[in-house]
């Protein structure tokens, strides 16, 4: 299943879903942020997990900064290589060799497999281009966000602007949002 964020009350930034254009530098206009998340799963009762490419374990950093973010988060996957996404994340070699890392298809596979890896009820993975320079012919600024929860998977297409820094930076705070987003529409829903 691939498609956008459900929307949240005042949360458009989430509704956008695929093709979301963000300024690498500019990742204010995001929803939710690290405590909401930790707040809602802790509220719910859930755990949460993440694969990481792109973001290199920021994604699972930024969580457990939080105070309290052991009452829900268990781990993380950083998946660099192709091997380590198929062999520890079980993302098909077909897949890999077929369409490459910087893929929806890859992205939603990698949030399936730290789901099932660390036994969590949610998982987000992030997996693009941070530059400097383009990669498998994705130019700098190309992202796709997983998301893989109890109601199946999903993929979001980003385009971001900016350094690798600020690239990598709006990556991990729009994962964030949009994992938090999916949560509290599920939970509402």
């Amino acid at each position: 299943m691939s498609g956008s964020v459900p929307s949240a009350p005042g949360n458009d930034a989430a509704a956008a879903g695929d093709n979301t254009v963000l300024s690498g530098r500019d990742s204010s206009v995001c929803g939710h942020d690290a405590a909401g998340l930790v707040t809602l799963a802790t509220r719910l009762g859930i755990t949460v997990g993440t694969a990481e490419s792109l973001t290199g374990g920021a994604v699972a950093s930024e969580i457990v900064t939080v105070a309290g973010a052991s009452s829900c988060f268990e781990g993380a996957v950083v998946s660099y290589s192709h091997a380590v996404k198929e062999h520890v994340l079980g993302v098909s070699r077909e897949l890999l060799e077929r369409v490459g890392a910087v893929d929806a298809d890859v992205a939603a596979a990698m949030a399936r497999g730290a789901r099932e890896a660390l036994g969590v009820d949610w998982a987000v993975s992030t997996t693009g281009v941070a530059g400097p320079e383009p990669h498998d012919g994705h130019p700098v600024g190309t992202v796709f966000v997983g998301v893989s929860g109890p109601t199946g998977d999903s993929s979001h297409r980003l385009a971001l602007t900016g350094d690798r820094t600020g690239i990598r930076a709006a990556t991990v705070a729009r994962a964030i949002d949009i994992l938090t987003t999916q949560i509290a529409f599920t939970a509402n829903a």
